[in-house]
């Protein structure tokens, strides 16, 4: 199976590198307000914590900095910041334009074999999303806008958005934990999917750009309820 292929599957339960799932963690506790701005992350103690070395959770610091969640300085410790509203915003328009020219050039270029991955691709995304399997629908997500990137045979236009998404990824994955955002995303899907496979580059840009829009509202919706619940909980800390 190609590289481009692998990424399209959909594995039954998804392997995830101890590297992976630290990042994913850390990234959680920092979007949901469990670890706020300016918090010093000790890597012995993350090490401890996850049951590993400190090499893994090296790397996933050094990951989660290219995100902005956090700042690496030098001889000093890791410390949570998040992006300003200003700058998310920023990255979620520039993440619009670059993925909706994905779906454009996608609909005119991408090859048979892979239309038809796309199309059985969104098939499964559905079945997650009428099983609830918030997990299992995050992880077909990636694979789903994957395929997109390779279906505009444009290496350049792949890895720069690919670059682009992994900066947003941590806000872009909370999503799912709003109420009714897995629904509305396969919708979403839907349209994008369907312009695609006829082949009409304008729907597809379209509809793509309004997809991102409306993850970025939801990341908003999400974050919004995080704070609320945070500060509620430190009102209530004897």
């Amino acid at each position: 199976m190609s590289e481009a292929g692998a990424r399209r599957a959909v594995p039954a339960q998804p392997a995830r590198t101890s590297v992976d799932a630290i990042r994913l963690e850390i990234a959680r506790r920092i979007v949901t307000g469990e670890l706020e701005p300016g918090k010093p992350l000790d890597e012995s103690g993350l090490a401890s914590e996850f049951g590993v070395s400190r090499t893994p959770v090296r790397e996933a610091l050094r990951q989660l900095a290219s995100s902005g969640l956090v700042q690496q300085r030098p001889h000093r410790r890791t410390i949570v910041t998040k992006p300003s509203e200003k700058a998310l915003s920023d990255m979620f328009d520039v993440m619009a334009y670059l993925e909706g020219l994905c779906a454009n050039l996608c609909a005119k270029v991408i090859p048979p074999s892979e239309r038809k991955a796309l199309e059985d691709l969104h098939a499964q995304m559905g079945a997650l999303m009428r099983a609830g399997d918030a997990q299992g629908y995050a992880q077909a997500n990636e694979y789903f806008h994957n395929a997109i990137y390779d279906g505009t045979q444009n290496a350049y236009l792949i890895e720069i958005t690919f670059s682009t998404r992994m900066r947003l990824q941590p806000f872009r994955r909370a999503q799912f934990d709003t109420l009714g955002r897995l629904a509305a995303s396969h919708a979403e899907h839907t349209a994008v999917v369907n312009a695609i496979l006829q082949g009409d580059r304008r729907a597809a840009e379209e509809a793509m750009r309004n997809h991102i829009g409306l993850v970025e509202e939801a990341w908003h919706e999400f974050a919004g309820d995080a704070q609320d619940a945070s500060a509620m909980n430190r009102l209530q800390e004897p």
